[in-house]
């Protein structure tokens, strides 16, 4: 999160095991496994042969996400793209690269004609032109699978697989932007949001998955994403978090369809090389004193800036002030951000909100816990609530918008502005799914994390004018 004059990256800090994913080194964040529902039943073995497969949890949850996935392509694949879905021919193998037993598997190969411990924490599609017999596969290794359901619930492999199986689908229709990694990749996480919704939605046979879980599954997630600094040009991007998440939900809310329409060579991303070297050495991060600068000057410019331009009034800027541990009077007594009309003043608890946010998440992270009271101050403003479900969407929204604005450098006044940097919208994620059902960081009123970053997403997507300001 540089200024103008004085750069300084960020990228996001809950930083542990490194893994690997579709062919991409990543980094995995903490989380805790909140079960999906019990499957409502499971498939059959010999109805959905899996080579190697040993009866795991995770070889069950693959199989039935699977077979859901034959059925939802089999239903819309004609109403998307007008012809009838061919099965896979290559078939489906399951590793243990633990202890791979040979004889499992035809001719001791997996998918393309790879060596059964290749797949070590991985899972990936072959595609159908590489002259392979186990050519249109999908092959995963079921102990990764496992640990990740363990940590993050057991819809994660399934959302895997359904990612792989999108894969299989762009065999079948061709690859977007003439075959650009990151725009194949996220249009393949669109598919799999596209499926999940499905699933949400009563439609599966086999998998369930409900609304409250889905915090959870786009905290997982955030293992596959590109280290930052990864540029978008790389021969083997997948995309930033924020990029991989926002095309789980671009399919979790406009389908299969959008999924096909969304993913050409204009698609925008978020991801971007470091840009100065200090920016590498600093690990993403601006020193703390800075990061309370950026919040005291940046969200005025935006909003300064911005008010006149798409909503044709002017913003007098709300004052910002940082407290130690005890709220003000005028919040909540264990409230730890806010806004107060009485005193037009955002608050924020620089010990306990900001510090933590700062250490174990990064530095935009504190930015993204003021933007939001300061959306609520732009909103009493103009004469809107600030305490209901349509205030809080609002403000996340705005938050969305001034992030936006920031990443293509439209902060700036003279020599003072913010310029974002690699990792950045990614701490916005893990803050809002970290913090959303905080309710000392944000009002009970009914949304979960994943709803925060669509309402996130919808802003930088479309500006301020998308965030319900009409008075």
């Amino acid at each position: 999160m540089p200024s103008t004059s004085r750069p300084a990256a960020l990228t996001a800090g809950i930083l542990a095991l490194a893994v690997v994913l579709t062919g991409c080194a990543t980094t995995q964040v903490a989380g805790q496994a909140s079960p999906a529902g019990p499957p409502i039943t499971d498939v059959a073995p010999a109805d959905f042969p899996i080579t190697g497969a040993a009866e795991t949890e995770a070889d069950v949850t693959s199989r039935n996400a699977l077979a859901d996935l034959v059925d939802y392509w089999t239903q819309v694949f004609p109403e998307v793209y007008g012809e009838d879905f061919a099965p896979l021919t290559g078939g489906y193998f399951s590793v243990d690269p633990g202890d791979v037993d040979p004889s499992a598997y035809p001719d001791g190969e997996i998918g393309c004609g790879a060596d059964p411990a290749d797949v070590e924490q991985n899972a990936f599609y072959c595609p159908p032109d590489t002259g392979e017999a186990t050519a249109d596969s999908i092959s995963y290794d079921r102990d990764f699978l496992q640990e990740l359901g363990d940590t993050y619930g057991r819809f994660l492999p399934a959302l895997i697989m359904a990612h792989e199986f999108g894969h299989a689908v762009q065999g079948r229709v061709g690859y977007p932007a003439d075959d650009t990694s990151i725009n194949v990749e996220t249009q393949a996480d669109c598919f799999a949001g596209a499926w999940t919704r499905w699933v949400a939605d009563g439609n599966s046979s086999h998998e369930t998955i409900r609304a409250p879980e889905l915090d959870d599954l786009l905290a997982g997630y955030s293992i596959v994403r590109d280290p930052p600094g990864t540029g978008v040009d790389d021969s083997r991007a997948h995309g930033s978090y924020f990029d991989r998440v926002s095309a789980i939900q671009d399919g979790y809310d406009g389908g299969a369809a959008a999924c096909r329409d969304n993913y050409g060579s204009d698609r925008v991303f978020t991801q971007s090389e470091f840009l100065s070297d200090q920016d590498l050495a600093n690990d993403g991060n601006a020193p703390p004193a800075e990061t309370a600068r950026l919040v005291q000057t940046a969200l005025p410019i935006y909003f300064e800036d911005s008010f006149p331009e798409d909503l044709g009034t002017d913003f007098s800027a709300p004052t910002i002030e940082p407290f130690d541990g005890d709220a003000p009077g005028c919040l909540a007594p264990d409230a730890a951000v806010g806004f107060c009309a009485d005193d037009d003043t955002v608050y924020y608890d620089a010990t306990d909100l900001a510090g933590p946010a700062y250490t174990e998440i990064g530095d935009y992270a504190v930015l993204t816990a003021v933007a939001i009271p300061y959306g609520l101050a732009a909103r009493a403003q103009l004469g809107l609530s600030t305490d209901d479900q349509d205030a809080i969407r609002s403000a996340t929204c705005q938050a969305g918008a001034f992030s936006g604005a920031a990443l293509y450098g439209e902060v700036v006044r003279g020599e003072d502005g913010i310029q974002l940097s690699p990792g950045d919208f990614d701490e916005a994620v893990t803050f809002l799914l970290t913090y959303g059902t905080d309710p000392t960081v944000f009002p009970e009123v009914g949304l979960s994390g994943f709803q925060l970053v669509d309402v996130f997403r919808q802003g930088f997507l479309y500006g301020l004018t998308s965030c319900g300001l009409e008075a």
